[in-house]
């Protein structure tokens, strides 16, 4: 299983290595990152993208930092504020500033323990997806049928968008192998292709049956009646069960609405923002137009034009079926609001 993120231990220059997710599935090259400036780099060039593996990035950024930090003789408000541009590196995803405000926590306490702050997210971000994907797994099949089933999902969700397994790639995978699916398809996710890059490349090294499909062609294939679910996951989870992900989801969300089968979210309980009540308060990251109006760094648009590219949308908890988190599932649509907080049940 490929590792998205780790911490190299070495006596001389202790950093972060990442497999850069912009060369895949083309080449398989590893960035090996030293400086904060860097790390951030990657982070919003989707070099190391997918919520969970935010959140390892940034609790192993905080580790990062306090090295430079002591390398280049920082004083504290610097140490402060080159923390705050790794938890603000990208807005919407809610376990990137997680990451780093919970390994921060630690930083009067010194390098040692802010590390093994950083490992514990990790470590536990893993035995997370596994339970959920236990959990996840066992639902769709008491509510779809205890049979091989096919599946239509968005974006990249596996082992290279977590610290490993995979959230709702990790149902998929759960479900292979209990031999309960049957076919995924896997929408290409424009602008950058996870779903054609990222998702396929893990499906194939697993050796789980799928076709790549563009992305207009999702909403027809679950009306057509030719998949049983659908499983996304998310950047942001809010207490009322609205959900931000890769945009392109709310689109599969409302035909599954239509078709009458189950639109499933799948994330760790560290993407719930219990603080965030509704999804019109989630902030909406805008990219650059060269990813719309370039392909393979060569212009396709009309010299002037300008482009519309929100990286992410808001499904309505009332066109979701389930969210699972390693904490259970809830049911949106049936469940007490809000879902998540000091008073519900999770």
């Amino acid at each position: 299983m490929v590792r998205a993120i780790e911490w190299v231990d070495a006596a001389a220059d202790s950093h972060i290595r990442l497999i850069d997710q912009t060369r895949l599935p083309s080449e398989e090259v590893y960035l090996e990152i030293s400086a904060v400036e860097d790390l951030i780099a990657a982070i919003q060039c989707l070099a190391v993208r997918g919520a969970p593996a935010l959140g390892a990035a940034g609790g192993y950024g905080v580790a990062l930092a306090l090295l430079e930090a002591e390398r280049k003789g920082w004083d504290t408000d610097t140490l402060t504020a080159t923390i705050a541009n790794i938890a603000n590196a990208r807005p919407t995803a809610v376990n990137l500033a997680w990451g780093a405000n919970r390994v921060a926590a630690f930083r009067a306490d010194g390098f040692a323990r802010t590390l093994t702050e950083a490992h514990a997210i990790a470590t536990e971000d893993e035995r997370s997806n596994r339970e959920l994907s236990r959990l996840g797994a066992d639902w769709l099949l008491a509510r779809v049928g205890d049979r091989p089933l096919r599946a239509v999902t968005h974006c990249n969700t596996g082992a290279l968008a977590t610290a490993a397994w995979g959230t709702a790639y990790g149902i998929l995978h759960e479900l292979h192998n209990r031999g309960k699916l049957e076919l995924v398809y896997v929408d290409e996710t424009r602008p950058l292709l996870q779903g054609t890059r990222l998702t396929s490349w893990e499906l194939h090294h697993d050796g789980i049956p799928h076709v790549v499909e563009v992305d207009g062609a999702a909403s027809s294939t679950i009306l057509r009646g030719l998949v049983d679910f659908a499983v996304i996951g998310a950047d942001r989870i809010t207490a009322n069960g609205d959900t931000a992900n890769k945009v392109g989801s709310v689109a599969l969300a409302l035909a599954c609405e239509r078709r009458g089968i189950p639109f499933v979210v799948a994330a760790p309980y560290s993407t719930v923002d219990e603080a965030t009540a509704t999804g019109d308060e989630i902030e909406i990251e805008e990219r650059g137009d060269e990813e719309v109006l370039a392909f393979g760094g060569v212009s396709v648009a009309t010299p002037g034009v300008r482009a519309f590219n929100p990286a992410f949308d808001v499904t309505p908890n009332d066109l979701i079926s389930a969210i699972v988190t390693e904490r259970g599932v809830v049911e949106p649509k049936a469940d007490a609001q809000p879902l998540f907080g000091s008073s519900s049940a999770l």
